[in-house]
């Protein structure tokens, strides 16, 4: 399932959000020099390898620890920056509005670690590189199904077809999350996205929602 949006009509610009989706195609870009279609090139060395990353926290050169943080910056190729993009347009900015810009930004790098280490630990024998942002999407989407669950996504199922629907969130996710939890999908790192989704549901339990976004939420559900 692809999302196309939400149902929000906040006229806000989610600045954070907006800026991850300019850096990450800047870093993209830049990786590629300027080769879209090609392969990595600049950055190859900041993707995270679990078993470098375990080495690094058993007493090893510490230099893979940094690449927890540096591996959600970076794509495996354009159809994945493509479709990080837009599940960062639908569930994102919402997400910001709730915790506010600083806030935001600092969940979604916590988001991104947890992600990346879930991955780490259940593959801790691996050396191919993982990267991507999708963990830490996955996170922004574990808090958009506690804070939104009665939001609308509009959807389109492909390839079986091409006609748009609409799911109310909490069925669009947890679909989305069973699909990552047992269907086996070759090159994807469902685990990261587990970790991820679980550590934002985590959160939303935790910290909560600004009060500024109640109301909204509350009319929505009239």
């Amino acid at each position: 399932m692809l999302p196309l949006r939400d149902d929000s009509t906040n006229g806000q610009i989610p600045f954070v959000t907006w800026t991850i989706g300019i850096l990450l195609v800047v870093i993209y870009v830049w990786d590629r020099q300027g080769a879209i279609f090609g392969p990595p090139y600049a950055f190859a060395d900041l993707a995270a390898r679990p078993q470098s990353v375990l080495e690094a926290f058993r007493g090893g050169t510490k230099e893979p620890l940094v690449t927890l943080f540096t591996s959600m910056f970076l794509h495996g190729s354009v159809w994945h920056i493509v479709g990080n993009l837009v599940f960062l347009k639908v569930f994102a900015p919402r997400v910001e509005e709730a915790f506010g810009p600083l806030r935001f930004a600092l969940y979604y790098l916590f988001f991104g670690i947890v992600a990346t280490m879930t991955h780490v630990l259940v593959m801790p024998h691996s050396t191919t590189a993982l990267v991507g942002a999708s963990g830490a999407i996955a996170g922004i989407m574990g808090v958009y199904f506690l804070f939104y669950p009665a939001a609308r996504i509009d959807t389109i199922l492909f390839p079986i077809v091409w006609i748009p629907f609409v799911l109310p969130a909490w069925a669009w996710l947890s679909l989305w999350f069973l699909y990552q939890l047992f269907v086996i999908q070759p090159g994807v790192a469902t685990w990261a996205h587990v970790g991820g989704f679980l550590a934002g549901m985590l959160i939303a339990i935790l910290v909560g929602k600004e009060p500024k976004s109640i109301p909204e939420y509350e009319k929505g559900m009239e």
